[in-house]
């Protein structure tokens, strides 16, 4: 760059000054085409007419293709019969579907984008359906075609609560998820959250073929976050490692993640903490050495730190349980579960699932009790995790993430700018 600033300097003065230059008008007439021949082209032009639905739990062929303005019995009888052709209105609804039809409403080709079979895929391919005329015919293909990425900025307020400030700032509840997941480790999000607080993120928003996403609402990974609770700014970045797998890191390259994971849940209320309460069957007042997670029947359990499976089946007013082994004398019970995933020896990964949110044993209602044991003494979840150990940022990894985070800073910079100058305009 220094080099081109000094060459530009060196040649600059010897060009011409602009305003010494001689200048000429030049004026054309300009004739346009006979407007009777442009009627008649645009007549002999063939039109056809696009238009795009979500596939719904109740749709058929014949009324999907109503909503999309399509009227040809053929083609719905296509959609009904053909293997891969019903694959439009069957499954799961919240197909995006897009038509082309002509303007007597015959159906010249319609495409049906869905998440992959294949869930490995899933985050990063999509189901692409092709329905076209096949001479006098029709014919139907399926292919995988990659997602495509586009970054947005976004920022809010608490008021009330993290949904209700996300809801503001238009974000799905993905991305409110995603956000509790990250801080979870520096914020308790149910009980230290303060009205005020403010947040930051910058996110991906996944396309197929150019439209949104409308499956898991279209939403990739938080790449960037900021999140000021009680005037402590917490910042997250996102960085891949050579490996393939990522996590996310603060500015100082200290990782987010902990060797326990604050809940053995995503995001969800805490109804019943580590403290003295009234207990709800016996009705006197007992210490409840753990935590309980008000879920549906089915919700995923998952498991809150790297270990081994030391019991799975029935406990009594525990209902069906799983406790796990993590080492240094350290177990955690999940009770309560509707189902068990696991089998007693088997080694579990942090965050992998179980078993399911149920109401077995003594319960009033479909929840999760979770505790959490050290040397035999039951311990505050909350506490153990955000005391337990970090996961380091290997020292290979230190350059790109140094990129990572320079680029992360400039586009929460941005968002901060953006949502101040918001407020000024309010």
């Amino acid at each position: 760059m220094f080099g081109s600033a000094v060459t530009a300097f060196a040649i600059a003065p010897l060009a011409p000054d602009a305003a010494a230059l001689p200048r000429t008008l030049v004026v054309e007439p300009v004739q346009p085409l006979p407007l009777d021949g442009q009627l008649e082209a645009l007549a002999d032009h063939a039109l056809e007419l696009s238009r795009s639905e979500i596939t719904r739990a109740s749709d058929t062929a014949d009324s999907l293709l109503r909503r999309l303005g399509v009227a040809d019995p053929d083609a719905a009888r296509f959609l009904a019969r053909d293997a891969d052709a019903r694959r439009v209105v069957q499954g799961r609804p919240g197909k995006l579907v897009t038509a082309r039809a002509r303007p007597d409403g015959t159906l010249v080709e319609l495409v049906a984008r869905f998440p992959a079979d294949n869930r490995e895929l899933a985050a990063s391919h999509f189901t692409r359906l092709t329905v076209q005329r096949d001479g006098d015919g029709w014919r139907a293909s399926t292919e995988l075609a990659p997602l495509e990425a586009q970054t947005r900025l976004a920022s809010g307020t608490i008021r009330s609560s993290l949904f209700a400030a996300t809801d503001e700032a238009g974000l799905p509840e993905v991305v409110a998820v995603q956000l509790a997941e990250i801080f979870s480790t520096d914020i308790d999000f149910h009980r230290e959250l303060r009205r005020g607080d403010t947040f930051g993120v910058v996110y991906e928003t996944l396309t197929a073929d150019g439209e949104p996403v409308v499956w898991n609402q279209g939403v990739g990974r938080v790449l960037a976050a900021e999140f000021v609770n009680a005037g402590r700014v917490h910042h997250a970045v996102w960085h891949r490692h050579a490996d393939g797998r990522g996590a996310y890191y603060g500015f100082d390259g200290q990782s987010k993640r902990r060797s326990f994971l604050t809940s053995p849940l995503e995001f969800s209320r805490v109804s019943s903490g580590f403290a003295m309460r009234m207990h709800p069957i016996l009705q006197r007042m007992r210490a409840h050495k753990g935590v309980d997670y008000a879920a549906p029947t089915g919700t995923p359990v998952r498991v809150v730190g790297d270990g081994v499976v030391e019991f799975a089946g029935w406990q009594n007013g525990y209902g069906n349980v799983v406790t796990v082994r993590h080492g240094n004398g350290r177990s955690t019970l999940y009770a309560h579960l509707s189902r068990i995933d696991v089998r007693v020896g088997q080694r579990l990964a942090q965050g992998q699932h179980l078993g399911a949110v149920g109401a077995t044993g003594w319960a009033t209602g479909p929840h999760l009790h979770f505790e959490f044991h050290v040397n035999g003494v039951h311990q505050d979840p909350l506490l153990i995790a955000k005391s337990s150990e970090t996961v380091a940022l290997p020292a290979a990894e230190r350059p790109r993430f140094e990129l990572q985070a320079q680029t992360a800073r400039i586009k929460l910079d941005t968002v901060r700018t953006l949502a101040t100058a918001s407020l000024d305009r309010d």
